[in-house]
């Protein structure tokens, strides 16, 4: 064996491999593609981290937006007695000074369908309207489209006809009048008539035609003697009685126990409900506060209110005595009386305007309950 010692391998410089002793290329390769997967996943650490990022953002932006009251709020309601904390909550500017910044404007209804396509068209966040469209509204979109979040006002609502009708079996062959087809007042009529042995059908025909007319249109052919009767709500109901003769063969109030049935409630857009609470909140603070004023206030000052807002939405006043008799027929509370919303279903699908379906998850009256301190029960039928 040779004492002469190995030669020192020359250091490694750029473009030599260097082979020790027991390797070969292969491991070197291998180092390549280690480094390759390092840098891969540095990248897509650092694009995941990217996007991330963006959704940690939109989702700021998002909470932002459920924290910030809404720009404007655009309120629909009736030019009737029955919707009366809307409409001095609007004139009195009640409803707007606990808005705050955000604006309201406001758009008037004949009846509450209208006003429903107006909201599922995006046309209006919320609205005053009778119970049987927001029933129909949250059976046809599966819940998605409206959260009843208050009542407003409970009776006032009568079927007024001709002086010679004595009863039902009177009415057979005869025309009536509904505000709206398939609108609270036409879905009761239709119920009613149906629990009479009466028949109809939404296209006017059967044992009683009713052919769905607007309000001030059907006092009109009431005193024209073209018109037999009506099922409307208050102050219609009061003109036809002392305006034009008519008599009161149903007070729908009789037909409930106690007395009590949801003729006005509030509603409101779910979409908007969940981007703006803040203005859900504050709109309920609003209608609260219209709602104590119209129970505390005196009689002449509710008509004179009143009077002032029909002014403003239509042209015209009341006489003293259709105010004062419509608001002796009427209620108002917060309450929107979700005990009878099961039968407010029914009546709905007895009248074929709506059908069986599973209505739980149509109230939320959280931001009601917080507004109020007190306890109005969605009897099982969504959150309180």
């Amino acid at each position: 064996m040779s004492n002469t010692p190995e030669p020192t391998p020359p250091a490694s410089n750029p473009g030599t491999t260097r082979i020790v002793a027991g390797e070969t290329n292969k491991p070197k390769r291998r180092r390549t593609l280690e480094i390759g997967i390092a840098v891969g996943l540095v990248l897509l650490i650092g694009a995941g981290a990217a996007v991330a990022s963006v959704v940690a953002k939109n989702n700021e932006t998002q909470a932002a937006a459920a924290t910030t009251p809404a720009a404007e709020l655009r309120l629909g309601y009736f030019g009737n007695v029955t919707h009366a904390p809307a409409l001095v909550g609007v004139s009195k500017g009640i409803i707007a000074s606990k808005l705050g910044s955000t604006k309201l404007t406001t758009q008037i209804f004949n009846a509450g369908p209208a006003a429903i396509e107006a909201l599922n068209a995006g046309a209006i966040d919320a609205a005053y309207l009778g119970p049987n469209p927001a029933i129909n509204s949250f059976v046809q979109s599966k819940g998605a489209s409206i959260s009843i979040i208050a009542g407003a006002a409970s009776g006032g609502a009568q079927l007024v006809v001709k002086p010679g009708i004595n009863s039902a079996a009177d009415l057979k062959g005869k025309t009536l009048a509904s505000p709206q087809l398939g609108g609270t007042q036409d879905v009761a009529l239709r119920a009613w008539l149906g629990k009479q042995g009466l028949k109809t059908n939404p296209n006017g025909g059967g044992d009683v035609a009713i052919n769905p007319t607007d309000n001030a249109q059907t006092l009109k052919l009431f005193q024209d003697g073209k018109l037999d009767g009506a099922w409307l709500p208050e102050p219609w109901a009061s003109r036809l009685v002392l305006q034009a003769g008519g008599k009161v063969l149903v007070d729908e109030k009789d037909l409930w126990d106690k007395g009590q049935f949801p003729t006005t409630i509030l509603i409101v857009s779910k979409k908007f409900a969940a981007d703006h609470p803040q203005t859900v909140t504050a709109l309920l603070q609003g209608h609260q506060a219209s709602v104590n004023w119209l129970n505390t206030a005196s009689a002449a000052d509710k008509a004179t209110a009143i009077n002032a807002a029909l002014k403003a939405t239509a042209g015209s006043t009341l006489p003293a005595d259709v105010i004062d008799r419509s608001l002796k027929n009427i209620t108002f509370t917060v309450d929107p009386l979700a005990g009878t919303y099961k039968k407010l279903l029914q009546d709905g699908v007895d009248a074929g305007i709506t059908k069986p379906a599973d209505i739980n998850g149509i109230f939320d009256l959280r931001a009601l309950n917080s507004v109020t301190g007190q306890k109005t029960s969605a009897a099982g039928l969504g959150q309180d």
